[in-house]
């Protein structure tokens, strides 16, 4: 009841202006008719003032529907937890471990990272969630997880009850000849006749439904499925990310060393119980974490700033040799474009970073990328303006890599052995 209260409290009454996003609105909209037709339809299969079963029934629907918009509106109100502006650690000589965030005036605490679309630096940020337009961090990360859980079971449950209701109203509706198959929708084969017509109209309605609690089942399920991945080994899928750079990265200088995650605590209960607590709250403050034996508390910022380090190595070492992308095709910045293809149609990334338009022979130094799209900066013409920069994604068939001399790989594979 603590959590819910901080949710109605006065001063968190602008935050309802999260639900003014399409992430909400189409998540919310799901919710509401794929609850409105499973109550509709428990009427007309499993009437609940007849039987046990069917009040069971009627009131287990009602519970997940409560239950589900209780941990999602959890999520998005309560939001993640933001490092307090101007934030230091008490100790002055441990401001070298950390990064200093310009936007928030403050130092990045152990697990925090700057959100770009909520312009703060969030406590043990996972990831940005449109869906709820809000982080995923340290205070929602329990109850954005269970909203992961609970709204796929509340689908199957809600699945079932359509297929029954279509099941048993079109049962003694269908006549099957030696050559047709007829269906009466105007016939009502039940006694008394029921409250709620079950015509056409109704039976479109609830195909529609079962498509998106399915489809739902789906897809939530499988995010369930990556965020208990990563709780279970106390990290966050930034954190996991930072995990794997820091492999390369060791990979890439031989250096020799080993990285060790700190703050996984070896057992899954331990890691489980360091996001699921009893009274609902978070353990700890969001700024100190319990870390594993033979780590410290900064042992995860420290790879941060050796990667950061590396990559402006790197980004000066990619500019000097020239290895670049260019475009070869006209690209409009459409989120779906369906002229380059299916699969980079259906493939579009889920993100509300921006697309960046393409002409032919524009020149895209790229960060990141998947099978069919790529993350990276558009290069400007200086001469128009040395400051602006274009980042975001566009499709990997609009662009193809510029080749570089042997000298260059050589002097590359240099840089390497001296660092």
């Amino acid at each position: 009841m603590g959590m819910l209260c901080s949710v109605i409290r006065f001063e968190n009454l602008h935050e309802l202006k999260r639900l003014c996003h399409w992430g909400p609105i189409i998540a919310l909209s799901v919710i509401a008719i794929c609850s409105a037709m499973a109550v509709i339809d428990a009427v007309l299969w499993y009437w609940p003032l007849d039987t046990t079963g069917g009040s069971i029934n009627f009131i287990m629907l009602i519970n997940w529907t409560v239950m589900i918009l209780y941990n999602y509106f959890n999520a998005m109100f309560v939001g993640p937890g933001y490092v307090p502006i101007g934030w230091k650690p008490d100790n002055s000589q441990d401001c070298t471990y950390l990064q200093y965030c310009k936007i928030c005036q403050s130092y990045k605490a152990p697990r925090s990272h700057h959100c770009r679309k909520c312009n703060r630096c969030v406590m043990k940020m996972d990831h940005h969630c449109p869906w709820i337009n809000n982080c995923c961090g340290f205070q929602n990360h329990a109850s954005f997880t269970l909203f992961l859980l609970l709204a796929p079971l509340g689908c199957i449950h809600a699945a079932f009850i359509f297929v029954m209701t279509m099941y048993t109203q079109l049962y003694n509706r269908v006549s099957i000849g030696w050559s047709s198959v007829r269906i009466d929708m105007s016939a009502v084969r039940r006694d008394p006749r029921p409250i709620i017509p079950f015509g056409l109209s109704a039976f479109a309605a609830s195909l529609f439904a079962l498509g998106l609690a399915l489809g739902t089942t789906i897809a939530v399920g499988m995010l369930f499925v990556i965020q208990m991945k990563v709780i279970l080994r106390n990290k966050t899928s930034i954190e996991s990310w930072i995990e794997e750079k820091a492999k390369d990265r060791i990979q890439y200088y031989r250096t020799g060393e080993t990285f060790v995650f700190p703050y996984n605590l070896g057992s899954k209960w331990n890691n489980f119980k360091q996001v699921f607590t009893w009274s609902g709250y978070p353990e700890g403050d969001g700024l100190e974490w319990p870390v594993r034996e033979g780590c410290h508390q900064y042992s995860l910022t420290i790879e941060q700033l050796k990667q950061k380090a590396d990559k402006r190595v790197r980004s000066v070492s990619t500019a000097t040799l020239r290895v670049r992308y260019q475009a070869i095709e006209d690209y409009s910045g459409a989120c779906c474009p369906l002229t380059k293809g299916l699969r980079t149609f259906f493939t579009t990334p889920c993100t509300e970073e921006p697309r960046i338009p393409l002409c032919k022979g524009d020149q895209i130094l790229a960060t990141r990328g998947l099978k069919h799209w790529m993350y990276g900066d558009k290069m400007v013409n200086s001469a128009t303006d040395d400051r602006k920069r274009l980042r975001g994604w566009f499709p990997r068939r609009c662009v193809e890599k510029c080749l570089y001399d042997a000298e260059a790989d050589q002097a590359l594979d240099d840089e390497k052995k001296t660092r």
